[in-house]
């Protein structure tokens, strides 16, 4: 009868100890980690898997660059193509634009899909008179698709067949950069602005209301969706459609020949 006990205790023990564990693979790996093996007489421990230390990386696992997010419906294109490139991320003589510093004859291209705006073949520039609305030179405005209108100014040459009304992509050349209009004196480089549409009697919106270093460094390095319509957007709406010019607004005065002055000098002669 005591026999009888002692075998139905050991059985309890054997279902509390041995026969239970932690259910499934994970409990059955942890237990065969932490105990002891036995193999022909001889006590052995699991080695644990090495680790590599923290900043090293395995053999083998070269890094994947991971493509940026696609933040808006639009691809956009640095607007310099081929060519090393530098720009200032500031205000320039106090306005919202960049001056993008290339060699003479690199390609300026569409920033993204849209439409030709406006044609300036000619650079009808003169240092007499620096009027504001000639000072681009030589200049191509796009309308993008993203209601945006980007201008590449103080260009050498128009692509041909170029004209308003047709139809770009972005990546597509427009011209070549140079250096007219007020640049004449400088280096070559592009007159980059970005805005929104307007009439092109209203010049000082044309040549740029949105400053454009964010976007221009985020298509430079890769972030091709990213999209300045909303920013173009709110400044719209901060200042109105049609805001007065602030910064160099006013062309020199033309100095005129005085005709009592003349009439004296021919007088007198």
């Amino acid at each position: 009868m005591r026999s009888g006990k002692l075998a139905l205790l050991a059985g309890a023990g054997c279902l509390v100890a041995a026969c239970s564990g932690p259910a499934g693979d994970a409990g059955a790996t942890a237990a065969q980690s932490s105990s002891a093996t036995s193999t022909g007489g001889t006590s052995t421990k699991a080695t644990p898997t090495p680790r590599p230390a923290a900043g090293v990386v395995p053999a083998g696992g070269t890094p994947v660059r991971v493509l940026p997010p696609k933040v808006s419906p639009f691809t956009y294109a640095f607007p310099v193509k081929g060519c090393r490139v530098t720009y200032a991320r500031k205000l320039l003589a106090g306005l919202p634009k960049s001056t993008i510093w290339a060699a003479k004859g690199c390609a300026f291209v569409s920033p993204v899909d849209g439409v030709v705006r406006e044609v300036n073949a000619e650079s009808t520039w003169k240092p007499e008179t620096d009027a504001g609305a000639d000072r681009e030179g030589v200049f191509v405005t796009i309308l993008g698709k993203d209601g945006v209108l980007y201008l590449g100014g103080h260009l050498a040459t128009v692509a041909p067949g170029l004209k308003p009304g047709l139809q770009v992509s972005a990546g597509q050349r427009l011209g070549s950069i140079g250096n007219s209009g007020n640049a004449v004196d400088t280096a070559s480089n592009l007159y980059f602005g970005m805005s929104w549409p307007t009439d092109p009697k209203n010049w000082w919106i044309r040549r740029g209301m949105v400053e454009p270093w964010t976007f221009l460094d985020a298509w430079r390095n890769g972030n091709r969706t990213l999209s300045p319509k909303q920013t173009m957007i709110n400044e719209r709406r901060r200042v109105g459609a049609l805001p007065k010019c602030t910064v160099l607004c006013v062309p020199k005065p033309v100095n005129k020949p005085d005709p009592q002055n003349s009439q004296a000098a021919t007088t007198t002669n």
